[in-house]
């Protein structure tokens, strides 16, 4: 079942939640490919210094995310990745949650191929665990550029299925790499998945 517009609007703790365990699915060119959410980290910028928004300034960059709630957020960082966030809450709010890792479930090889330019048989053990752990990888693996900044997450392109998975439990944790962030790189914003049966 595909989440609608409602899932998204609450507050960016709550969604960021929530999406673990859920499914992100890419589709473009007749390709569809599917993985699981295994870690978010939410973003309020009402009070949380490492927000984009924080402090209220709308900018080009950030005007997306005092929009409506379900569509993505994506931003280049390091001058060479791209990151996948979620808008939360209702318009005039600034709040997002980022998506941080994805497991591959369908078309792992093409995801391979996106992101190693190499077939899955091809790459190292190593390079499996890492197609896409992490925020930029995964741009990466499920080809989101820039250019799906805007997107709606209710349409066909980008967007997350409950496929009724449970067997988890979800660790909550301090997000990373903002300890520029002042107080809140303390708030424990970071979820992860935790198999039950790992």
């Amino acid at each position: 079942m595909k989440l609608n517009r409602n899932f998204y609007n609450r507050d960016a703790r709550i969604v960021g939640e929530d999406l673990i365990g859920k499914i992100l699915v890419r589709k473009y060119n007749n390709t569809v490919i599917k993985a699981r959410i295994v870690e978010t980290e939410a973003y309020i910028a009402a009070i949380d210094k490492a927000s984009h928004g924080y402090g209220g300034k709308i900018t080009p960059r950030t005007k997306i995310m005092f929009g409506p709630p379900g569509y993505a957020y994506v931003y280049f960082i390091y001058g060479m990745y791209y990151c996948l966030n979620f808008v939360t809450e209702e318009e005039g709010t600034c709040s997002a949650v980022l998506i941080r890792a994805v497991e591959p479930v369908l078309n792992v090889e093409e995801m391979c191929v996106n992101r190693y330019k190499k077939h899955l048989d091809d790459i190292t053990k190593y390079q499996k665990k890492n197609i896409s752990n992490g925020p930029g990888k995964l741009c990466n693996a499920l080809k989101i550029t820039i250019e799906h900044n805007g997107t709606d997450l209710t349409g066909n392109e980008i967007y997350v299925e409950d496929d009724g998975f449970k067997d988890f439990k979800v660790e909550k944790s301090k997000r990373i790499n903002i300890d520029y962030a002042e107080e809140a790189k303390d708030f424990l914003w970071r979820y992860t998945i935790h198999y039950k049966n790992a």
